[in-house]
């Protein structure tokens, strides 16, 4: 039986470049290869699309050609040059470990879409949708679910400083990681967390502080059939998580300790998966996801944010959360590749 051919693709334009041949290495270090033949696609930072033997800090470096997805139907694969010649190459699914701008905000969904080759994770919609926060804010209370007070601004738009309550969160509204994440505790502070901000995004938001335990949900599957890992918490003895800006993320965290299942009631555990769930399902995901929420002291839950393609780092919360439900990262990546085949 002839092995399916699954194009992973890494790297990309965004600020979580790094991150993605993290995620990247860790899923070639995991694959089944007895049953699946990886091709290993690199985008580097400027946009160039390269087939590498594996993704590493150093892939650019190594023996690489050029190779695009090709929108072609009927060609269902990638358009590789090498010598100045062509030839294509059949791709059975896509695997896009891609992280932020341009991989996670519906843009590789939509070439993958017109390609016709079925590929990992959530569609435009969904994609498009949580990658910007204050939709995913929107869509899920209009669902009934609990969200941060937030405000929005555009492009040129001023806050009114003295008008709002400290301390708050500026976010650039269409990124990831954390990057360009600032606590703000004054209005003195402001002018400059905006502007750290919109290094990422021209849209940002200002998002009033929820105090509460910061917990996790890894979630897996279509439709109603749904896998979820189990609950993890991120207990922070400073700062905010921004673990993948860290200079050695693989040793540990700077700040952030991680409590896989949460040392909260097994109740409120099932709780937070269910409304991991519910969320994922009022904003149209499929394939994976991780739901982050808040749980306050008087039991509520409240969203975070939702990560449409997760890390799948060696540190990341994602596989760690299903390995801790039973689910080894080789039969993680298996089922992922299989619900993209079946739709």
């Amino acid at each position: 039986m002839d092995k399916l051919k699954v194009a992973i693709l890494f790297g990309g334009c965004s600020e979580e470049h790094d991150v993605s041949i993290k995620s990247a290495k860790e899923i070639a270090n995991h694959i089944d290869t007895e049953k699946y033949e990886p091709v290993y696609i690199g985008i580097t930072k400027t946009g160039t699309w390269k087939i590498c033997d594996k993704p590493c800090a150093e892939w650019e470096n190594g023996d690489c050609c050029s190779a695009v997805l090709s929108p072609d139907r009927a060609m269902h694969g990638l358009i590789v040059v090498k010598n100045d010649e062509y030839q294509i190459q059949h791709i059975d699914v896509v695997f896009p470990v891609l992280h932020g701008k341009t991989g996670e905000d519906g843009s590789i969904q939509g070439l993958l879409e017109l390609s016709g080759v079925p590929y990992v994770g959530c569609n435009i919609q969904s994609s498009a949708v949580c990658m910007d926060k204050s939709l995913t804010y929107i869509v899920v209370r209009n669902a009934g679910f609990n969200t941060p007070d937030f405000l929005i601004l555009h492009d040129g738009d001023t806050p009114e400083a003295d008008t709002l309550t400290y301390p708050i969160f500026i976010k650039p509204a269409r990124s990831g990681s954390s990057f360009g994440v600032t606590k703000v505790n004054s209005a003195n502070e402001l002018h400059a967390a905006i502007e750290t901000a919109r290094q990422y995004d021209s849209k940002v938001l200002i998002e009033q502080t929820v105090s509460g335990i910061e917990v996790g949900c890894a979630v897996l599957g279509n439709g109603s059939d749904l896998f979820v890992g189990e609950v993890d918490q991120i207990t922070l003895s400073h700062g905010i998580f921004r673990i993948h800006q860290e200079a050695n993320p693989e040793k540990g965290s700077e700040n952030a300790m991680f409590t896989v299942p949460a040392n909260i009631p097994a109740e409120k555990r099932i709780e937070i998966q269910e409304t991991a769930k519910a969320i994922y399902k009022a904003l149209g995901c499929k394939g994976l996801s991780r739901v982050d929420m808040f749980l306050l002291k008087n039991g509520c839950i409240v969203l975070n944010e939702v990560n449409t393609l997760p890390g799948f780092t060696s540190y990341s919360r994602y596989p760690r959360m299903m390995i801790s439900a039973g689910m080894t990262l080789s039969s993680l990546i298996k089922r992922c590749i299989s619900l993209a085949l079946n739709g």
